[in-house]
């Protein structure tokens, strides 16, 4: 089981107004390569994103129950929830499945009325909220590397985009659990995956 659990790479970076959340896409089940286009970020809500590392079938099963909650709240109150509040949902569905938990590492990213918000959460439903930068699984040592030398408070959505990428780049080189596609997610008063030619521009600078 171990051995299923162990790759990936995904990085959140705080940004003057938005959110970077950015991921590659290699999904292994310990020296095999399962599929080199996995997707391992979600959208949960209209300005919320989240990223995974784990287990998939544990990982594809909390997106859709965090889905599915944030539908029916906006639906009974009229407005969404806070980044805060749906972190601290999905916290109270792991932690309610402690003996039997699953196996994921996740990053919770969004923008509300209190201002951009990133918290990471454990397999055990802690959480914590990330005052700059997080990385989790295998190549996160590695991400980090490139994350804590480079972040400067107050750094542009633009720039942090460049930052997340330069940081899975990096982590694709050394970490074999982590490779083929970068995916790159920014939220600022929308939810923007990146694309060409967008990416093409920024992997000039990496």
């Amino acid at each position: 089981m171990v051995e299923v659990f162990k790759g990936t790479t995904t990085v959140g970076v705080l940004c003057d107004g938005g959110v970077v959340l950015a991921s590659e896409s290699r999904a292994t089940m310990g020296s095999f390569i399962a599929s080199s286009s996995a997707k391992k970020i979600y959208q949960v809500d209209d300005l919320v994103g989240l990223t995974t590392a784990g287990a998939v079938g544990d990982a594809q099963s909390l997106v859709r129950m965090v889905q599915v909650e944030a539908r029916l709240y906006k639906m009974q109150r009229g407005e969404g929830m806070t980044v805060k509040a749906v972190t601290s949902m999905l916290a109270n569905i792991l932690s309610s499945r402690r003996y039997y938990p699953f196996m994921v590492q996740l990053v919770m990213g969004g923008v509300d009325r209190y201002g951009p918000r990133i918290y990471s959460l454990d397999a055990l439903g802690g959480q914590i909220e990330e005052r700059e930068v997080v990385a989790t699984g295998s190549g996160s040592p590695i991400a980090y590397g490139v994350l804590e030398s480079m972040y400067k408070p107050g750094i542009s959505i633009e720039d942090g985009t460049v930052l997340a990428a330069r940081a899975i780049h990096n982590a694709m080189k050394r970490d074999s659990a982590s490779g083929d596609k970068i995916e790159l997610v920014r939220i600022t008063d929308k939810y923007q995956e990146v694309g060409e030619p967008e990416f093409s521009e920024i992997m000039k600078l990496l």
